[in-house]
């Protein structure tokens, strides 16, 4: 049975006012219903719109990387929900985990770096922090570039209790270039990262 429903103010000031909100689902994860009505571009306002939120949290990424070795650290692990739309469902990523209540990012970025990686943080930059998909989520990922010493990188990782299973491969900066630009790379946390040192790469050299 769904969670008796939220009821929220009319508010004329942000053009957006929140009439219900309701737990439709709660598990793992949880499915939210909102009913709303909002200021309209052309003038006066909206009809009663109902929309279904995915919400999941909120996560850390982290990008592992050795400004002196040049080298970069991916891990592997099973993705199922790459089933519908991917090759391989072992998906090469980037660190990352939820943030649990009462952590602060650079905490979970620390922690996850630790469990998935076995590596130790030498620095923590943030890059961006930007909502996954908005049109189906409330997350928001806080993405990071971790200085790392990628020397003893490598080994299967992870925690059993969550029945992770994860590889870390340890690659050169081109070659995570290259598996972006043809696409053996594609989730969106990862492009993302990726990309950033791309862009910034020459000044992190510069500053070593």
């Amino acid at each position: 049975m769904s969670e008796q429903p939220e009821i929220a103010t009319f508010d004329v000031e942000s053009g957006f006012s929140l009439i219900s909100k309701k737990v439709l689902y709660k598990g793992f994860f949880q499915l939210d219903e909102y009913t709303f009505k909002h200021k309209l571009f052309n003038g006066g306002w909206s009809g009663e719109v109902t929309r279904e939120v995915f919400e999941r949290g909120h996560a850390v990424v982290v990008l592992p990387y050795d400004p002196v070795r040049d080298e970069i650290v991916l891990i592997e692990q099973i993705r199922v929900p790459a089933l519908a739309t991917t090759k391989s469902i072992w998906l090469l990523e980037l660190v990352a985990g939820m943030i649990e209540p009462g952590e602060f990012p650079e905490q979970v970025a620390e922690r996850e770096l630790a469990e998935e990686a076995g590596l130790s943080l030498l620095g923590l930059t943030p890059i961006n922090s930007y909502l996954v998909s908005p049109g189906g989520t409330s997350e928001r990922f806080h993405l990071f570039w971790g200085h790392v010493d990628t020397t003893n990188a490598g080994g299967i990782h992870g925690l059993e209790h969550e029945h992770e299973d994860i590889r870390v491969h340890v690659v050169s900066r081109e070659q995570a270039y290259e598996w972006i630009n043809n696409g053996r790379i594609d989730n969106a946390s990862t492009v993302l990262g990726i990309q950033w040192l791309m862009l910034n790469y020459q000044q992190i050299r510069d500053a070593l």
